[in-house]
């Protein structure tokens, strides 16, 4: 039998603070480090690059919290892919692992651990081989152009274990994650840049970038067209994050009490987003690489998943996959049965692939309501009025979480569609993900004060 253990132990890793629990400065000062070494190295370029084939899936860069042409290249890619992968297995029962026990989720995250670095290496080859990312093609066939193939190779597959590395210390150092965190700083970045920038488009130099200057401009020209696509995506990108901040909200509670603690009670939240933003990252994550893939095939000769005209998805599988540009359809009065086609398939992935995502998520990362009864259990909680027995427990639960599970990974989906089909600042999936990331952080915080509130408290509050 493998040792996976033994294996990860050669690679290098994050220790965990010595303390039991950090300050919120410290843990306020690493997340503010990695968050600038991020930034960074998003701008530091790719040595010996002169074919950057994937410049033109800025969307996909902002899901993937990448920065094509950058040492990044690969952002988060491996870490979803390898999560995409584990996932499918675990839920299978392929891997055979019991993942309801501490025994089993260690050998989750090692088998996981290895995954990530093998899909870094097999998507650093791809990407420069297959010439997303390539040297110049002039040189092709010499000896310099095999040497920068070599170099791309391994500065992409650096730049990605950076962002593992700086991934688990925000983990175990910061606030919430990094992959939440460079997801949340790439949308933040491109909203702000697409609201209001003043400057030209590269594509149309008469017409700026940002929504706003472009509405102004619009009404001030006359042009109706123009004006209305630039309020659909200004209010589609409201009603978003309106929406997504008010369904954070949305919680069942149930009541607990403390055995040896006569008085005192909490109440137990389970949220309506019950498995958070992890379905919609893996399946936009999915469509993602469908997408790149599809790229990378083409310009390799082999387009099994579909073709491109320009920039826009043509044929094939990658159509269907990508969300149609419905506001500019409808306001043209280019709306035909290949557009509507586009937004059932589109919108169906979404949705049902969010669901499977929070199913498998619920039963891989120790949220099952068996494990849920148990760790309340093992906190010295237990609902007034019943018997203090797991299986009582349990059976409470499993009234709430396999409907919160279904019902809020399927509108986490749905929202990410809403958006995307509204023409809104940026992708559907990167707006909602960063609210519900920054409401993550947001409880962090809350977390690190209300520690101090009560003793009894603060271990409830670490075993959450």
């Amino acid at each position: 039998m493998v040792n996976w253990d033994a294996i990860t132990a050669y690679f290098p890793e994050i220790r965990k603070p010595e303390v039991a629990r950090l300050s919120f400065n410290t843990k306020l000062i690493w997340t503010g480090i990695i968050l600038l070494l991020y930034f960074i190295l998003s701008y530091v370029p790719l040595y010996g690059l002169g074919q950057n084939a994937l410049q033109q899936f800025e969307y996909l860069a902002i899901i993937l919290g990448a920065s094509f042409g950058s040492v990044i290249s690969l952002g988060i890619g491996p870490i979803v892919t390898a999560s995409i992968v584990m996932q499918l297995m675990a839920g299978s029962g392929m891997l055979g692992l019991d993942t309801s026990t501490a025994e089993g989720r260690q050998k989750f995250q090692a088998i996981q651990k290895i995954a990530i670095i093998v899909f870094i290496l097999f998507e650093s080859i791809i990407y420069v081989i297959m010439g997303g990312l390539a040297p110049d093609p002039a040189l092709a066939g010499t000896t310099l152009f095999a040497g920068l193939q070599l170099t791309l190779i391994l500065q992409l597959a650096l730049g990605a274990y950076m962002i593992v590395l700086m991934d688990e210390i925000t983990s175990k150092w910061g606030f919430g994650s990094g992959v939440g965190l460079f997801i949340a700083a790439g949308v933040a970045l491109q909203i702000f840049v697409r609201a209001f920038n003043p400057l030209p488009s590269p594509q149309n130099p008469d017409v700026p970038v940002g929504a706003i200057p472009y509405l102004f401009q619009a009404l001030g020209q006359g042009e109706p067209t123009g004006a209305t696509i630039a309020i659909v995506g200004i209010v589609a990108t409201v009603v978003v994050f309106l929406v997504s901040v008010y369904a954070q909200a949305m919680k069942v509670e149930i009541p607990l009490s403390f055995g040896r603690l006569r008085g005192y009670g909490m109440r137990w939240p389970l949220r309506f987003f019950y498995t958070g933003n992890i379905p919609v990252i893996l399946i936009a994550a999915l469509l993602a690489n469908v997408q790149l893939w599809a790229r990378l095939l083409q310009n390799a000769g082999y387009p099994f998943l579909g073709t491109y005209s320009g920039n826009v998805p043509a044929t094939g599988l990658v159509k269907w996959v990508n969300s149609p540009d419905v506001v500019t359809s409808i306001v043209t009065g280019a709306v035909n049965s290949d557009v509507i086609m586009q937004i059932v398939i589109y919108s169906t992935l979404m949705i049902v692939g969010s669901v499977v995502f929070s199913v498998l998520w619920v039963q891989t990362a120790n949220m099952s309501a068996e494990s849920q009864a148990k760790q309340i259990l093992s906190s010295g909680l237990q609902i007034p009025g019943f018997r203090k027995d797991p299986r009582v427990l349990e059976s409470v639960l499993n009234r709430y979480i396999p409907g919160l599970t279904v019902m809020g990974g399927a509108a986490v989906g749905a929202l990410a569609v809403l958006a995307d089909l509204g023409g809104a600042l940026s992708r559907g999936t990167g707006i909602l993900l960063t609210v519900m990331i920054v409401h993550k952080m947001y409880e962090d915080i809350a977390k690190q004060h209300a520690m101090d509130i009560h003793p009894a408290l603060r271990k409830v509050i670490e075993s959450d």
